[in-house]
């Protein structure tokens, strides 16, 4: 049986890497770009901790590592075409209607100020202030794992007040200043705009703005979005019938309406939640077709040390604080997602300094960690770690049945040997495969 199962795992690992490598094609102008695509793809997924152009390329038994190299700066090809592959394959598997978009971002420390977009600046990783680049993510989380699904690089106003800085890193001609909520409203319509089934939008840093919130209520879109303690609230509650702040609802709620999560439900620390509904709104005169009834509402989450987060939600009437929590939490997955992307297929070990550098090495690294969600969703029906975490909440909320358990290798040391290219000699893939017991 274990056998069995490795080899099934084997098969898989094959078929998706030979239907990637399909996928991508297009997007590279020649025929050899392609395949040192491949073979960077390929390097992302080995054993190893360190990605660098060096280990990519002796992982791809090249002498040097000028082709990676040329992948990423000097090769000629659309790195947003290739985001949009990437959404396109992991929907494939992970669509879900009541998936949720994740917006969150994480820091890349860097020495010097020549790196497009390098500057001392609060690092999403640590939250301190580091020299360092900030990359802003989208990712799509459904009861059948999660994946990156798009990423843009913030560039503060030191960089697009100085063109010159600009064109040196060849930052497209018109780019001006966006704050990170501008990025990530883009990159929540350019998910909506693809026709991606979700139901809500979560993030766990203050990207919350009107612009967000009432482009979410037009495309009839929940969310829970983190907002800071003096977001003003227009409350018409009886609970509280004034106007307040997030800080001042909380503070006048009544004990009775704070409840913890059941043992083993909290995913970091003791935690207490309360939920502070306003009133409803009727959406059926804006569209006949989705009547019903939506509540805007104030989400309080109270720490072990007794800190209070705020997050303004809007959900259909009715929505149950559990489910409220359960979206929100979907923002720590992704946050386990980018320390695997970094620890893992190295998605820090961007070596270049350019614009269309590091939205190409992203995109490669968005494209492997998409190709691990697949594999591991067909190999097992109850994903490990994290991903299964999130499955099992996503089953309990929507009365999903369970699945029954098999047994699947989670590690992408298992990626069989797939170079039939001819253009260099590779050594195999090394691989941790369990012994036969008896």
């Amino acid at each position: 049986m274990i056998f069995q199962s490795i080899e099934a795992t084997f098969e898989i690992w094959a078929s998706s890497l030979r239907e990637v490598r399909s996928r991508i094609r297009a997007i590279f102008p020649q025929e050899r770009v392609a395949i040192s695509a491949g073979l960077f793809l390929e390097g992302l997924l080995r054993d190893g901790h360190r990605k660098t152009g060096w280990k990519r390329a002796e992982a791809a038994g090249d002498p040097g590592p000028w082709r990676q190299q040329a992948i990423l700066g000097r090769g000629k090809w659309d790195a947003d075409a290739l985001r949009d592959i990437v959404r396109e394959y992991a929907l494939e598997t992970l669509a879900d209607n009541e998936a949720v978009l994740v917006i969150d971002e994480t820091g890349f420390i860097k020495q010097g100020k020549t790196s497009c977009g390098v500057a001392r600046q609060v690092c999403g990783a640590t939250g301190k202030m580091a020299n360092c680049q900030i990359g802003v993510f989208a990712a799509y989380a459904s009861r059948h794992g999660h994946a990156f699904v798009d990423r843009a690089l913030y560039l503060p106003r030191a960089w697009t007040d100085d063109p010159a800085r600009l064109a040196r890193a060849y930052v497209p001609a018109g780019t001006t200043f966006a704050t990170k909520s501008r990025l990530a409203l883009d990159m929540i319509a350019r998910t909506v705009g693809a026709d991606a089934p979700l139901s809500w939008v979560a993030a766990d840093r203050i990207y919350a703005g009107v612009d967000i919130e009432m482009a979410l209520r037009r495309w009839y879109k929940g969310y829970v979005l983190a907002v800071s303690s003096n977001h003003q609230f227009a409350s018409r509650n009886r609970l509280f019938p004034a106007d307040g702040t997030a800080e001042d609802i909380a503070g006048n709620l009544e004990p009775s309406l704070w409840r913890s999560l059941p043992l083993g439900e909290a995913i970091q620390g003791s935690e207490s939640w309360a939920y502070y509904p306003f009133t409803t709104s009727d959406v059926a005169e804006c569209d006949k077709a989705r009547s019903g009834s939506w509540m805007p509402g104030l989400l309080i989450r109270r720490d072990a040390n007794r800190a209070l987060s705020y997050f303004s939600t809007w959900s259909p009437a009715g929505t149950e604080i559990e489910k409220l929590i359960a979206v929100q939490q979907c923002c720590r997955i992704i946050e386990e997602g980018l320390r695997t992307a970094k620890s893992e297929l190295g998605l820090d070990h961007n070596e270049t300094r350019s614009w269309h550098g590091w939205h190409r090495h992203v995109s490669l690294v968005m494209l492997a960690f998409a190709m691990v969600s697949t594999v591991r969703h067909k190999a097992s029906h109850e994903p490990p770690g994290v991903v299964g975490r999130l499955s099992r909440r996503f089953e309990r909320l929507l009365g999903t049945p369970r699945k029954s358990k098999t047994r699947s290798l989670g590690a992408a040391s298992a990626l069989p040997r797939q170079d039939q290219s001819g253009e260099c000699r590779r050594t195999p893939l090394p691989s941790n495969l369990p012994l036969k017991t008896q």
